[in-house]
């Protein structure tokens, strides 16, 4: 089942637009390995889902573990299909985590450098942003 969360204060939320960069969430902390986007976008509740799919697949045996470090809290919604202009606005659709540049997506701790790029790469193809893989600095 996707993520989203338990309760909400407001339903419906404005678009708004994102914009600089990440200040927080921007490190790797967790693991070795991070995933980390280049640039902004939103990230949808079922592509999470895939992601740790696929991830979790990738490395079962290994040994290693993965960390997700976003999550979908802002609701986007719609219209239903072949509805006329006005009445308000939609129901809330789906559910998305606002990525800004430099958000760390995910993490992988345990398991060669070879094993997490390649874990890495098919994580990479389901996403909406551009990544890049980082290192956790040493001494943190």
């Amino acid at each position: 089942m996707a993520l989203m969360p338990r309760r909400v204060k407001h339903r419906k939320s404005q678009r708004g637009r994102i914009r600089g960069n990440a200040t927080r969430g921007n490190t790797v902390v967790f693991g070795d390995y991070g995933l980390q986007s280049v640039d902004a976008g939103h990230v949808s509740a079922t592509t999470i889902e895939a992601c740790r799919i696929a991830a979790n697949q990738y490395i079962r045996g290994t040994g290693a573990k993965l960390y997700i470090r976003i999550f979908p809290d802002k609701s986007v919604t719609a219209r239903p299909l072949e509805t006329r202009m006005g009445k308000g606005k939609g129901e809330p659709d789906h559910w998305v985590a606002v990525v800004k540049p430099g958000t760390v997506l995910f993490e992988i701790a345990g398991g060669t450098k070879e094993a997490v790029v390649d874990c890495f790469n098919r994580v990479a193809h389901k996403l909406p942003v551009q990544v890049r893989l980082v290192e956790r600095r040493p001494g943190s």
